[in-house]
Protein backbone atom coordinates (compact mmCIF):
# COMPACT_ATOMS: atom_id res chain seq x y z
CA UNK A 1 0.00 0.00 0.00
CA UNK A 2 2.98 2.50 0.72
CA UNK A 3 4.16 1.95 -2.62
CA UNK A 4 0.91 2.54 -4.51
CA UNK A 5 0.65 5.66 -2.50
CA UNK A 6 4.21 7.11 -3.24
CA UNK A 7 3.13 5.88 -7.27
CA UNK A 8 0.04 8.13 -6.47
CA UNK A 9 1.96 10.82 -5.00
CA UNK A 10 4.71 11.40 -7.93
CA UNK A 11 1.60 11.35 -10.50
CA UNK A 12 -0.08 13.96 -8.61
CA UNK A 13 2.90 15.61 -7.93
CA UNK A 14 4.08 15.66 -11.85
CA UNK A 15 0.28 16.38 -12.79
CA UNK A 16 0.25 19.65 -10.59
CA UNK A 17 3.74 20.20 -11.14
CA UNK A 18 2.69 20.88 -14.82
CA UNK A 19 -0.74 22.58 -14.35
CA UNK A 20 1.53 25.20 -12.25
CA UNK A 21 4.23 25.91 -15.11
CA UNK A 22 2.01 25.92 -17.76
CA UNK A 23 -1.54 26.66 -16.85
CA UNK A 24 -1.29 30.24 -16.47
CA UNK A 25 -0.20 30.42 -20.24
CA UNK A 26 -3.00 28.95 -21.70
CA UNK A 27 -5.65 31.14 -22.52
CA UNK A 28 -9.59 31.11 -22.83
CA UNK A 29 -10.63 32.04 -26.91
CA UNK A 30 -14.34 33.45 -27.58
CA UNK A 31 -14.72 34.02 -31.40
CA UNK A 32 -17.17 36.13 -32.47
CA UNK A 33 -18.32 35.60 -36.65
CA UNK A 34 -21.39 37.64 -36.56
CA UNK A 35 -23.10 40.95 -35.34
CA UNK A 36 -24.69 39.35 -32.06
CA UNK A 37 -22.83 40.41 -28.53
CA UNK A 38 -22.98 36.79 -27.44
CA UNK A 39 -19.81 34.66 -28.26
CA UNK A 40 -20.54 32.00 -31.23
CA UNK A 41 -17.54 30.17 -30.93
CA UNK A 42 -14.64 29.16 -28.44
CA UNK A 43 -11.28 27.31 -28.11
CA UNK A 44 -8.10 27.92 -26.50
CA UNK A 45 -4.70 28.91 -27.09
CA UNK A 46 -1.25 29.07 -25.19
CA UNK A 47 1.53 31.81 -24.95
CA UNK A 48 4.38 30.95 -27.00
CA UNK A 49 6.11 34.10 -27.26
CA UNK A 50 6.87 36.83 -23.93
CA UNK A 51 5.30 39.64 -26.02
CA UNK A 52 2.03 38.10 -26.52
CA UNK A 53 2.04 35.84 -29.37
CA UNK A 54 -0.18 33.03 -28.91
CA UNK A 55 -0.96 29.39 -30.94
CA UNK A 56 -4.34 28.21 -31.53
CA UNK A 57 -6.15 26.26 -33.87
CA UNK A 58 -7.29 27.40 -37.58
CA UNK A 59 -10.61 25.93 -37.13
CA UNK A 60 -11.10 27.84 -33.44
CA UNK A 61 -10.50 31.43 -35.20
CA UNK A 62 -11.64 30.22 -39.11
CA UNK A 63 -14.11 33.29 -39.62
CA UNK A 64 -14.00 35.15 -36.85
CA UNK A 65 -14.85 38.92 -37.16
CA UNK A 66 -13.54 39.93 -33.68
CA UNK A 67 -11.52 36.97 -31.41
CA UNK A 68 -10.76 37.46 -27.28
CA UNK A 69 -8.88 36.60 -24.96
CA UNK A 70 -8.48 35.68 -21.44
CA UNK A 71 -5.50 34.35 -19.73
CA UNK A 72 -5.92 33.34 -16.14
CA UNK A 73 -4.69 36.14 -14.21
CA UNK A 74 -5.11 38.59 -17.25
CA UNK A 75 -8.25 40.62 -18.20
CA UNK A 76 -10.43 39.83 -21.49
CA UNK A 77 -8.52 41.50 -24.08
CA UNK A 78 -8.56 41.71 -28.14
CA UNK A 79 -6.44 39.53 -30.04
CA UNK A 80 -5.23 39.70 -33.83
CA UNK A 81 -4.99 36.75 -35.77
CA UNK A 82 -1.62 37.16 -37.45
CA UNK A 83 -1.96 34.24 -39.37
CA UNK A 84 -3.37 30.34 -40.20
CA UNK A 85 -3.09 27.36 -41.98
CA UNK A 86 -5.81 25.00 -42.56
CA UNK A 87 -3.32 22.43 -43.38
CA UNK A 88 -2.05 21.68 -40.15
CA UNK A 89 -4.75 23.33 -38.24
CA UNK A 90 -2.53 26.08 -37.00
CA UNK A 91 -3.05 29.60 -36.06
CA UNK A 92 -1.17 32.63 -34.66
CA UNK A 93 -2.72 35.28 -32.52
CA UNK A 94 -1.17 38.12 -30.64
CA UNK A 95 -2.48 40.07 -27.96
CA UNK A 96 -1.72 42.64 -25.98
CA UNK A 97 1.04 40.93 -22.70
CA UNK A 98 0.11 43.39 -20.12
CA UNK A 99 -3.90 42.83 -20.65
CA UNK A 100 -2.55 39.45 -20.29
CA UNK A 101 -0.84 39.62 -17.63
CA UNK A 102 2.69 38.82 -19.33
CA UNK A 103 2.30 34.84 -18.02
CA UNK A 104 5.83 33.09 -18.57
CA UNK A 105 5.23 31.27 -22.41
CA UNK A 106 5.36 27.69 -23.21
CA UNK A 107 7.90 25.89 -24.41
CA UNK A 108 7.78 23.87 -27.05
CA UNK A 109 9.31 20.49 -26.66
CA UNK A 110 12.20 19.28 -29.04
CA UNK A 111 12.53 15.72 -27.95
CA UNK A 112 10.40 13.35 -29.09
CA UNK A 113 7.23 11.69 -26.82
CA UNK A 114 6.81 8.30 -26.27
CA UNK A 115 4.02 5.79 -26.61
CA UNK A 116 2.84 5.56 -22.66
CA UNK A 117 4.68 8.71 -21.77
CA UNK A 118 2.70 11.15 -19.20
CA UNK A 119 0.84 13.73 -20.71
CA UNK A 120 -1.51 16.22 -19.63
CA UNK A 121 -3.91 18.70 -21.45
CA UNK A 122 -5.08 21.90 -20.35
CA UNK A 123 -7.33 24.21 -21.64
CA UNK A 124 -11.07 25.65 -21.73
CA UNK A 125 -13.61 22.62 -22.32
CA UNK A 126 -17.63 23.94 -22.52
CA UNK A 127 -16.14 27.20 -21.16
CA UNK A 128 -14.75 25.41 -17.59
CA UNK A 129 -11.45 27.57 -17.34
CA UNK A 130 -7.84 25.98 -16.95
CA UNK A 131 -9.38 22.79 -16.70
CA UNK A 132 -6.64 20.18 -16.48
CA UNK A 133 -7.02 16.22 -17.78
CA UNK A 134 -4.09 13.75 -18.05
CA UNK A 135 -3.26 10.71 -19.85
CA UNK A 136 -0.94 9.13 -21.52
CA UNK A 137 0.76 8.87 -25.10
CA UNK A 138 -0.92 6.37 -27.26
CA UNK A 139 0.41 6.43 -30.63
CA UNK A 140 2.76 8.52 -32.67
CA UNK A 141 3.03 9.17 -36.59
CA UNK A 142 -0.55 9.60 -36.83
CA UNK A 143 -2.60 11.73 -39.63
CA UNK A 144 -5.40 13.47 -40.04
CA UNK A 145 -7.43 15.74 -42.45
CA UNK A 146 -6.98 19.27 -42.61
CA UNK A 147 -10.17 21.29 -43.79
CA UNK A 148 -8.04 22.14 -47.21
CA UNK A 149 -8.14 17.83 -47.52
CA UNK A 150 -3.75 17.90 -46.92
CA UNK A 151 -3.01 15.31 -44.37
CA UNK A 152 -1.63 16.63 -40.72
CA UNK A 153 1.38 14.32 -40.37
CA UNK A 154 3.42 13.91 -36.70
CA UNK A 155 -0.20 13.83 -35.19
CA UNK A 156 -0.03 12.35 -31.54
CA UNK A 157 -3.20 10.25 -30.12
CA UNK A 158 -3.43 10.51 -26.31
CA UNK A 159 -5.98 9.54 -23.77
CA UNK A 160 -6.14 12.80 -21.96
CA UNK A 161 -10.01 13.61 -21.86
CA UNK A 162 -11.06 16.36 -23.90
CA UNK A 163 -14.53 18.31 -25.05
CA UNK A 164 -15.27 21.18 -27.09
CA UNK A 165 -13.36 23.99 -26.41
CA UNK A 166 -9.69 22.58 -25.16
CA UNK A 167 -9.09 23.00 -28.81
CA UNK A 168 -6.43 25.08 -29.19
CA UNK A 169 -4.68 24.46 -25.86
CA UNK A 170 -1.64 22.43 -25.25
CA UNK A 171 -0.48 18.91 -24.44
CA UNK A 172 2.48 18.81 -22.59
CA UNK A 173 4.80 16.41 -20.93
CA UNK A 174 5.97 15.67 -17.27
CA UNK A 175 8.19 18.98 -17.47
CA UNK A 176 5.79 21.20 -18.79
CA UNK A 177 7.09 21.50 -21.85
CA UNK A 178 4.49 21.28 -25.01
CA UNK A 179 4.47 18.38 -27.27
CA UNK A 180 1.59 19.25 -29.50
CA UNK A 181 -1.64 21.42 -29.65
CA UNK A 182 -4.61 19.69 -28.83
CA UNK A 183 -6.90 19.61 -31.96
CA UNK A 184 -9.66 17.37 -32.32
CA UNK A 185 -11.35 14.65 -30.69
CA UNK A 186 -13.83 11.53 -31.95
CA UNK A 187 -17.21 11.59 -31.15
CA UNK A 188 -19.15 9.30 -29.35
CA UNK A 189 -15.48 7.58 -28.11
CA UNK A 190 -13.38 7.30 -25.38
CA UNK A 191 -9.49 8.11 -24.92
CA UNK A 192 -9.47 9.21 -28.75
CA UNK A 193 -7.91 12.72 -28.36
CA UNK A 194 -5.03 14.05 -31.14
CA UNK A 195 -2.74 17.13 -30.58
CA UNK A 196 -0.29 18.49 -33.52
CA UNK A 197 3.00 17.69 -32.92
CA UNK A 198 5.46 20.21 -31.28
CA UNK A 199 7.56 19.93 -34.00
CA UNK A 200 5.30 20.78 -36.92
CA UNK A 201 4.02 23.54 -34.46
CA UNK A 202 7.06 24.86 -34.49
CA UNK A 203 7.92 25.06 -38.13
CA UNK A 204 4.26 26.91 -38.60
CA UNK A 205 5.00 29.04 -35.73
CA UNK A 206 8.15 29.99 -37.42
CA UNK A 207 6.53 30.77 -40.53
CA UNK A 208 3.50 32.10 -39.59
CA UNK A 209 5.77 35.03 -37.31
CA UNK A 210 8.42 35.57 -40.51
CA UNK A 211 5.89 35.66 -43.17
CA UNK A 212 2.00 35.84 -42.04
CA UNK A 213 1.37 32.39 -43.77
CA UNK A 214 3.21 29.40 -44.89
CA UNK A 215 5.07 28.75 -47.65
CA UNK A 216 4.70 25.19 -49.35
CA UNK A 217 5.76 23.64 -52.40
CA UNK A 218 3.92 23.56 -55.94
CA UNK A 219 4.62 21.40 -58.62
CA UNK A 220 1.22 21.83 -60.97
CA UNK A 221 0.16 17.82 -61.51
CA UNK A 222 -2.69 15.87 -60.69
CA UNK A 223 -2.31 12.45 -59.88
CA UNK A 224 -3.75 8.95 -58.43
CA UNK A 225 -2.16 6.36 -56.24
CA UNK A 226 -1.77 2.87 -58.67
CA UNK A 227 -0.63 -0.85 -58.16
CA UNK A 228 3.18 -0.56 -59.30
CA UNK A 229 3.69 -3.73 -61.65
CA UNK A 230 6.02 -5.73 -59.74
CA UNK A 231 8.06 -7.01 -62.60
CA UNK A 232 8.78 -3.13 -63.25
CA UNK A 233 9.53 -2.42 -59.76
CA UNK A 234 12.05 -5.24 -59.79
CA UNK A 235 13.19 -4.01 -62.93
CA UNK A 236 14.53 -0.43 -61.70
CA UNK A 237 15.52 -1.59 -57.63
CA UNK A 238 12.24 -0.09 -56.43
CA UNK A 239 10.85 -2.29 -53.05
CA UNK A 240 7.45 -0.16 -53.07
CA UNK A 241 4.23 -1.99 -54.52
CA UNK A 242 2.37 1.73 -55.46
CA UNK A 243 3.44 4.70 -57.52
CA UNK A 244 1.23 7.65 -58.37
CA UNK A 245 0.32 8.00 -62.01
CA UNK A 246 0.28 11.49 -63.60
CA UNK A 247 -3.15 11.97 -64.38
CA UNK A 248 -2.72 15.80 -65.51
CA UNK A 249 -0.24 18.36 -65.75
CA UNK A 250 -1.32 22.60 -65.29
CA UNK A 251 0.29 24.56 -68.18
CA UNK A 252 3.18 27.09 -67.31
CA UNK A 253 3.59 24.42 -64.07
CA UNK A 254 7.00 23.37 -62.40
CA UNK A 255 5.84 20.17 -63.91
CA UNK A 256 5.48 21.31 -66.93
CA UNK A 257 8.68 22.94 -67.10
CA UNK A 258 10.31 20.02 -66.35
CA UNK A 259 8.95 18.20 -69.06
CA UNK A 260 6.57 15.89 -66.93
CA UNK A 261 3.63 13.98 -69.01
CA UNK A 262 0.44 12.46 -68.33
CA UNK A 263 1.00 8.36 -67.68
CA UNK A 264 4.43 9.18 -66.07
CA UNK A 265 4.69 7.12 -62.76
CA UNK A 266 6.02 8.89 -59.78
CA UNK A 267 8.20 7.10 -57.76
CA UNK A 268 9.97 9.85 -55.90
CA UNK A 269 10.98 13.31 -55.61
CA UNK A 270 14.07 14.22 -53.97
CA UNK A 271 15.76 12.12 -51.27
CA UNK A 272 11.98 11.03 -50.71
CA UNK A 273 10.15 7.53 -52.13
CA UNK A 274 6.84 8.02 -53.20
CA UNK A 275 4.16 5.45 -52.92
CA UNK A 276 0.79 7.01 -52.77
CA UNK A 277 -0.62 10.68 -53.51
CA UNK A 278 -0.48 11.22 -49.55
CA UNK A 279 3.11 10.56 -49.61
CA UNK A 280 4.32 12.93 -52.57
CA UNK A 281 2.35 15.83 -50.93
CA UNK A 282 4.62 14.79 -47.78
CA UNK A 283 7.41 14.70 -49.82
CA UNK A 284 6.68 18.59 -51.51
CA UNK A 285 6.44 19.57 -47.83
CA UNK A 286 9.82 18.47 -47.15
CA UNK A 287 10.94 20.26 -50.63
CA UNK A 288 12.51 24.07 -50.68
CA UNK A 289 10.35 26.86 -52.51
CA UNK A 290 12.33 27.49 -55.58
CA UNK A 291 15.32 24.47 -55.19
CA UNK A 292 15.70 22.51 -58.13
CA UNK A 293 14.93 18.39 -56.82
CA UNK A 294 15.08 15.24 -58.89
CA UNK A 295 12.23 13.81 -59.70
CA UNK A 296 12.35 10.56 -60.84
CA UNK A 297 9.57 8.94 -63.02
CA UNK A 298 8.82 5.40 -65.18
CA UNK A 299 7.53 6.41 -68.63
CA UNK A 300 7.11 3.65 -70.95
CA UNK A 301 8.96 0.90 -68.76
CA UNK A 302 12.35 3.63 -68.48
CA UNK A 303 13.40 5.13 -65.52
CA UNK A 304 14.18 8.34 -66.20
CA UNK A 305 15.00 11.58 -63.60
CA UNK A 306 14.38 15.07 -64.25
CA UNK A 307 15.02 18.31 -62.50
CA UNK A 308 12.01 20.20 -61.49
CA UNK A 309 12.00 23.24 -59.27
CA UNK A 310 8.87 23.56 -57.29
CA UNK A 311 7.24 27.03 -56.57
CA UNK A 312 5.49 28.48 -54.01
CA UNK A 313 1.60 27.63 -53.87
Amino acid sequence: MADDAGALDAYSRAVIGVADRLGPAVVAVEIRRGRQRDADGAGSAVVCTPDGYLLSNHHVIDGAREVRVRAPAGEPTTARVVGSDPATDLALLHADPVALAAPAPGELATEAVRPGQLVVAIGNPLGFASTVSAGVVSALGRSLRGKDGRLIDGVVQHTAPLNPGNSGGPLADSRGRIVGINTAIIARSQGLGFAVGASTAAWVLAELLARGRVRRSYLGVGGATRPLDRRLARAHGVLATSTVEIMSVEAGSPAAAAGVRDGDLVIGLGPHDVTSVDELVRALRAVPVDAAVPLRLVRRGRLIVLPVTPVER
